[in-house]
């Protein structure tokens, strides 16, 4: 569904056009990934709640700033992974697409 692997940090963002499978258009309706931006933020929210936990557990609760240096640590290295399941969720959930394996464009 990218054009480039997760780790181009530069262009960790970039899409096709279509499928080269199947032809599917990846751009629904202008702005239809807009959506996206509310699933990444819900999923950021997971990570800063399991990160803050483990924390003040396993660090016996350190001082504020090793929780705001872990989170931001973690969000900034999960970001083009937290974008791109946020993108696929958004087609899965939202843009009617299901996978079937067996299909293939002739």
């Amino acid at each position: 569904m990218f054009t480039y692997s997760a780790l181009h940090l530069n262009k960790f963002d970039h899409m096709p056009e279509k499928c080269s499978e199947c032809g599917f258009r990846f751009e629904i309706e202008l702005g239809f990934y807009w959506g996206a931006m509310y699933m990444s933020y819900g999923l950021s929210v997971v990570i800063v709640f399991l990160v803050g936990i483990s924390l003040y557990f396993l660090a016996n609760d350190p001082p504020t700033w090793v929780y705001l240096t872990a989170v931001a640590s973690v969000i900034v290295v999960f970001t083009p992974v937290l974008f791109r399941y946020a993108r696929v969720m958004m087609l899965y959930f939202f843009g009617s697409v299901s996978f079937d394996p067996s299909f293939r464009r002739r």
